[in-house]
């Protein structure tokens, strides 16, 4: 079985997920299908329809969550620095240049379910991630995303516990 490598932030993030979704949401829903069983007919009883899809979305989420648990290899990224050049692997947080408009970006290489574009936090399975890994410091990379080919210098390698 593959393993699912995600922080301890990561970890803690999915248990809450997990029983969040069996305390409250199960019950929630299994009383949302009562309530809709109680109107009659089930054949053309729309929330009753909304009810049973909603339940089959929150159990497989369930099911999801509950296998990446099972799977986890939890890496503490404190323990992750060395003596040397440090090279970027999970975990890591990269400050990198692009070569041609000098704008620089710090990236959080994390676990698929601690992503967060918006806050430049990135699954270790994206392209950004996928060509840093490895690389260290005044490394230039050129990486291959969607809108293109970005070259980059990577400034900083650094490992650093969140728990934000």
């Amino acid at each position: 079985m593959d393993q699912t490598p995600m922080t301890p932030r990561g970890e803690r993030l999915l248990r809450a997920e997990l029983q969040r979704l069996k305390t409250v949401e199960r019950p929630r829903i299994v009383a949302a299908i009562a309530e809709a069983r109680s109107h009659g007919d089930l054949s053309e009883n729309a929330e009753y329809d909304a009810a049973k899809e909603e339940q089959g979305m929150c159990e497989a989420r369930i099911k999801d969550i509950e296998g990446k648990l099972s799977s986890a290899n939890i890496i503490d990224v404190s323990k992750l620095k060395g003596k040397g050049p440090l090279k970027v692997m999970f975990g890591a947080t990269v400050t990198v240049e692009n070569v041609d408009d000098g704008k620089q970006t710090t990236y959080r290489i994390v676990g698929e379910d601690e992503a967060d574009i918006s806050r430049n936090i990135i699954s270790y399975k994206t392209p950004i991630a996928r060509g840093l890994m490895g690389k260290m410091v005044d490394d230039e990379i050129d990486i291959v995303i969607p809108k293109g080919t970005v070259t980059y210098d990577i400034i900083e390698v650094d490992y650093i516990n969140y728990d934000d």
